[in-house]
């Protein structure tokens, strides 16, 4: 389900996957759409896998192993100061 992973604040290779086939579905639907759209409320959110701090360690968690279940995502910058 999920992997341990060093602490810190680099990118995962997993996320970069992901924007790489995020921009290349906005590419395509923006060249056949003219526009590209964006998530709304209500609508399923593409699968990803990020890194995340869980149970006192440092994991890769993939957002389909939650399918089905509530989830909140937070995201703070890298040294956790709220902006």
């Amino acid at each position: 389900m999920s992997k341990s992973q060093p602490a810190g604040c680099s990118k995962s290779a997993s996320i970069a996957v992901a924007e790489e086939k995020l921009e290349g579905q906005a590419e395509s639907s923006a060249t056949s759409k003219g526009a590209i759209c964006m998530i709304k409320a209500g609508q399923k959110a593409p699968d990803f896998t990020a890194g995340a701090y869980q149970d006192s360690g440092f994991k890769d968690v993939t957002l389909s192993d939650y399918l089905g279940k509530w989830v909140v995502l937070c995201f703070y910058p890298g040294d956790f100061t709220f902006v």
